[in-house]
């Protein structure tokens, strides 16, 4: 069967299963109309190697959504062989494409329908693949995962998740969908990351200082220092968490780090910043004062980002 739709796919009916059972019918997360325009990308190309489609229609969301730097988060990660995974939030299928080569069945779940769509044509050559369109509080699950997947989703739990402990309980309602021995995968930024410090926006807000003001002028998201958000991951139900350490952040690592290795004198070269902090903003250049930090012991608490896997 042949498919023209809106984005200008023409070809074989796509083989993911496309779940609208919990859609509530309002997109409540987007990038704007800009999303159109990354889909009809998606649609054109079969292939998901977009580096040249990129170079010739560059703006950040095209290059955010649709960059193979994003799955160094995770493409290096020993999933088990016969695993199924939850994702909780898979945008456009950037890191979905990743895990549906990796394990034997993925369940990607995702607010808006519009990104939803991105990723059912990005990953339309794969039968291993369920997407639910809603939010994860209203979905019903029929079975428990080996993986979890929670890559910068945390954070917005303070709009997303009613309750007097957003975080604390969105997390506990996700242990519940683990198997015995299963694992939760957190990526978010550290509220006390370097870049912060040096005048990078706040990746939410935009507003510079705003996480280290304690979120004093937005409500967009929260994020943690690695002490509290350690806390909050324990208080939830989970026994042991392992850090990893994304540089420049997990959302475009280059170079990832871990508690038992940790980065060393003279091994900080390894990585490029791709933001800019403005003039207006801008304090400090975040790759001189690294290997300071490095020095003093300081770099888990300075890191941009957290990787965290969470078990029992």
């Amino acid at each position: 069967m042949m498919n023209l739709n809106k984005y200008g796919y023409y070809g074989e009916e796509p083989k993911p299963r496309f779940n609208t059972d919990f859609y509530t019918g309002d997109d409540k997360y987007s990038d704007g109309d800009i999303e159109n325009e990354v889909i009809k990308i998606i649609a054109q190309n079969n292939d998901t190697d977009y580096e040249e489609v990129i170079s010739k229609n560059y703006s950040w969301p095209v290059f955010y959504h649709l960059t193979k730097i994003r799955q160094n988060l995770l493409n290096w990660y020993p999933f088990k062989k016969n695993s199924n995974v939850l994702e909780i939030g898979c945008g456009m299928g950037a890191i979905t494409e990743l895990l549906c080569k990796k394990c034997e069945s993925v369940t990607a779940v995702e607010l808006s329908e519009r990104r939803a769509t991105g990723t059912y044509l990005r990953c339309r050559n794969y039968n291993n693949l369920e997407i639910i369109v809603g939010n994860l509080n209203d979905i019903k699950f029929e079975k428990k995962y080996d993986y979890i997947t929670l890559i910068g989703v945390l954070e917005y739990q303070n709009n997303f998740t009613e309750s007097e402990n957003p975080f604390k309980d969105f997390l506990a309602k996700i242990r519940n969908l683990l198997n015995p021995n299963g694992k939760l995968l957190i990526a978010i930024e550290n509220k006390m990351g370097l870049k912060y410090w040096c005048g990078a926006p706040e990746d939410h807000s935009g507003i510079p200082f705003d996480g280290l003001n304690n979120y004093r002028f937005s409500n967009v998201a929260r994020t943690f220092s690695k002490k509290n958000l350690d806390q909050i991951i324990k208080s939830s139900g989970f026994s042991d968490t392992y850090f990893y350490y994304p540089l420049p952040d997990y959302k475009m690592p280059q170079v990832i780090y871990s508690q038992k290795y940790l980065p060393h004198d003279g091994s900080m070269d390894n990585w490029i910043p791709y933001y800019q902090p403005s003039n207006k903003s801008m304090t400090i250049d975040e790759e001189s004062i690294f290997s300071d930090i490095v020095e003093n012991d300081m770099f888990e608490f300075f890191a941009n980002s957290f990787l965290v896997e969470c078990s029992d």
